[in-house]
């Protein structure tokens, strides 16, 4: 009797991980607005939102927010959380300061082996006014990678080449200046990226509320499902 008990555990935990290696895992490479305390790696990236209550926002569990809302309601898992508060995707930062410990092509290296991506930026390049550059796509110089155009372009080109068969989405948000939209939109439509242009995202101080990080994924979700059927079969890949 003892030795059927055992058996039917080994068929549960071996189930439970079947499972658990069905579903596709998600990493994300983003600012502030991806952030929570404790759920990034590396765990010494600044982060904007946390369990603490604060009047710059009414965000205070990891549920509420964007990326854990949009792959818990799609049964996906999380592989790597690699955000930074107040990072830019080159490597000029606020007051022109050198961010190239913390920009976004310095981290893009840094995201497992994950199913999705998920980049979320150009909300500080924007913000710090960080210099434009050229369209550039190829070639690129230690000059160019803190220029936000070519900056853009080298991440794309990079996260293509060593993140292969792995479906990857840019989101844009909402108010920033039209060079930094544009330039993100035709960047993506040279590689072949999907676009997520976000629209009527509530804020508050900036940053989405909890109200705003539902429209963030609802918006998400809407925009893969009315653009590919991609994310609707499953993969025996795991994150690691």
């Amino acid at each position: 009797m003892r030795k059927f008990y055992y058996l039917f555990i080994l068929i549960v935990i071996s189930c439970n991980v079947g499972l658990a290696q069905s579903r596709k895992s998600v990493s994300i490479l983003g600012d502030s607005y991806s952030t929570f305390e404790g759920f990034m790696q590396p765990k010494t990236n600044s982060s904007w939102y946390s369990t603490t209550t604060k009047p710059e926002t009414d965000v205070t569990s990891v549920k509420q927010t964007w990326w854990n809302k949009f792959i818990e309601e799609n049964g996906y898992q999380l592989c790597i959380n690699n955000s930074f508060s107040g990072s830019t995707i080159c490597n000029t930062g606020y007051d022109k300061a050198d961010f190239s410990d913390r920009s976004f092509i310095t981290r893009m290296p840094g995201l497992g082996f994950p199913d999705i991506i998920l980049i979320f930026g150009g909300t500080n390049d924007s913000w710090a006014d960080s210099p434009l550059g050229d369209f550039k796509y190829g070639g690129w110089t230690k000059d160019d990678l803190f220029k936000f155009r070519p900056a853009m372009a080298y991440m794309l080109d990079h996260v293509i080449h060593n993140y292969q068969n792995v479906e990857i989405y840019f989101i844009l948000n909402t108010d920033l200046k039209k060079e930094i939209n544009d330039s993100v939109k035709n960047i993506c439509q040279h590689y072949g990226v999907a676009c997520v242009e976000l629209q009527n995202i509530d804020k508050k101080n900036g940053h989405p509320t909890i109200k705003g990080m539902s429209q963030i994924s609802e918006q998400l979700k809407m925009f893969i499902a009315e653009n590919s059927n991609a994310l609707d079969s499953n993969t025996i890949d795991s994150c690691w």
